[in-house]
């Protein structure tokens, strides 16, 4: 796991419906614009508002026209063992490369129930990518906790979004399992402590101008790298001005790409047209 992944947003219709063609054609854009991996159904993707059928449709409409192109990472967690199970199985028929398994939120496990639901997680033989955002889980795991968790067998990555460079260069520290930022703000800082890339939210508007960044950093062009996440900073800072992934459907409405419509109970976007900062940002 390095490089980009898009955390893709789910287009819904005006009338609150499921999108799946223009799904589609936002995925053939990413992989056209070189991204290394497609993530579905992840908190980008309002995966708690998608009912078993609609979960269905997007995980297997990434890997139909991913084609094996690009690995597919299905968002599998939930907060009980047993539906998170379900999700991995289905995951893994649907021929999903990996799951995002978000660490339980609300009931917030202690230690030993996380170490049995990653465990559990792990038994159908789908790779997981823990996915660790306090943000969303009001749940910050001790960073040897998280290394622990990571050396399991089937996790073959972190998705570290704390949005905290200090926590990120602590974990990694304590293991060699790829840790990926889960935070666009963090993605270049945390290259430079070792990770090996981000789970992106900026991507899925500027796909290939976040490859980018990676490509020069990782090339050895630091400078270069750094000036290219420069020009991509106030749009990275517009998708985040409201909560994820609200700013960014308005974004890729504003370019022509999907609907703008977000399912409730998150609202459409409310503040100031994103024109000028996509036309900086995209030149």
């Amino acid at each position: 796991m390095k490089g980009i992944h898009t955390a893709m947003v789910t287009p819904f219709r005006e009338d609150g419906s499921l999108d799946l063609p223009a799904f589609e054609r936002l995925c053939a854009r990413q992989i056209d614009a070189g991204i290394h991996g497609l993530v579905a159904c992840g908190t980008t993707g309002e995966s708690p508002t998608l009912d078993t059928s609609e979960w269905r449709a997007v995980v297997d409409a990434a890997v139909r026209v991913a084609a094996g192109r690009v690995p597919v990472t299905a968002g599998v967690g939930t907060n009980d063992t047993r539906s998170t199970l379900r999700n991995v199985e289905a995951a893994l028929e649907a021929g999903a490369d990996a799951g995002l398994l978000v660490f339980p939120y609300y009931n917030k496990p202690n230690p030993n129930g996380l170490r049995a639901h990653v465990r559990e997680a792990a038994k159908p033989g789908l790779p997981l990518v823990l996915y660790h955002v306090p943000g969303r889980t009001a749940h910050t795991l001790p960073a040897p906790l998280l290394a622990e968790l990571a050396d399991f067998d089937g996790v073959i990555a972190v998705k570290e979004a704390t949005g905290d460079i200090k926590y990120g260069g602590d974990l990694l520290l304590r293991t060699n399992t790829p840790i990926l930022s889960g935070d666009d703000f963090t993605f270049l800082p945390l290259l430079s402590l070792g990770g090996t890339g981000c789970i992106s939210v900026l991507s899925n508007v500027a796909p290939e101008q976040t490859v980018a960044v990676y490509d020069a950093y990782t090339a050895g062009h630091v400078q270069e790298a750094m000036m290219a996440m420069q020009r991509l900073w106030d749009l990275t800072t517009f998708l985040f001005s409201e909560v994820n992934p609200v700013p960014c459907k308005a974004a890729l409405a504003h370019l022509g790409l999907c609907g703008a419509s977000p399912r409730l109970p998150l609202a459409p976007f409310s503040g100031p047209s994103p024109a000028a900062i996509l036309d900086a940002a995209l030149g």
